[in-house]
C-alpha cells in the first residue's frame, strides 16, 4: 500500500524544502506537490495584504507540544484560522477567547509549526524560510493571493 508522501511531512518541512530549492520552476514545483489546505492557508495569511489578524504581534506565552507526539498537527488546525482574522466569526467575539483559542492551537501542534504560525500571523515568514516569496506563491497557487 502506497503512502501519502504529503501527509508525512510538517508544514515547516515543506516550507523548508521550498527554500532549499535552486531555481523558481523547482519551488513551485515542490509547492504543488505538497499542496494541502494547511500549506495553502499559511501561505495565504502571509501573502495576502487583504488578510489581518485579530492577534497581538509577536509570540504568546504558551507550552510547546512535544516535537515528536504532538497531539494533532497543522493540516487538522489549519481551519481554525478563520476564528484569528478579520472579517471571520472571531471578530464578534471576545478578545481574550479568541487569543485562548490561538494558544490552544499552538500547543497542540509540533513547535516547529507553532513557529510558523507565529510567522505567518506576523507575515514575516519569509525572515526564516528564505526563497519563499509572493510571486512564487502565485505563480504555484494561481488566484490564492489577493491583489
Amino acid at each position: 500500500m502506497a503512502v501519502n508522501k504529503i501527509k508525512s511531512y510538517r508544514i515547516d518541512e515543506i516550507l523548508v524544502k521550498v527554500g532549499a530549492a535552486k531555481t523558481k520552476a523547482e519551488k513551485i514545483g515542490i509547492l504543488q506537490d505538497y499542496n494541502t489546505l494547511a500549506l495553502r492557508n499559511v501561505l495565504k495569511g502571509n501573502f495576502d495584504d487583504s488578510i489581518q489578524f485579530l492577534l497581538p504581534e509577536g509570540s504568546p506565552p504558551y507550552k510547546e507540544a512535544n516535537q515528536h507526539t504532538p497531539p494533532s498537527n497543522l493540516r487538522k488546525q489549519s481551519p481554525k484560522f478563520r476564528y484569528f482574522v478579520k472579517g471571520g466569526p472571531g471578530e464578534s467575539m471576545p478578545k481574550m477567547k479568541v487569543e485562548g483559542m490561538f494558544i490552544k492551537l499552538l500547543e497542540a501542534i509540533p513547535p516547529s509549526e507553532a513557529k510558523v504560525v507565529i510567522l505567518m500571523k506576523d507575515k514575516k515568514l519569509t525572515e526564516e524560510f528564505k526563497g519563499i516569496t509572493k510571486k512564487t506563491v502565485e505563480e504555484a497557487f494561481p488566484g490564492l493571493i489577493v491583489k
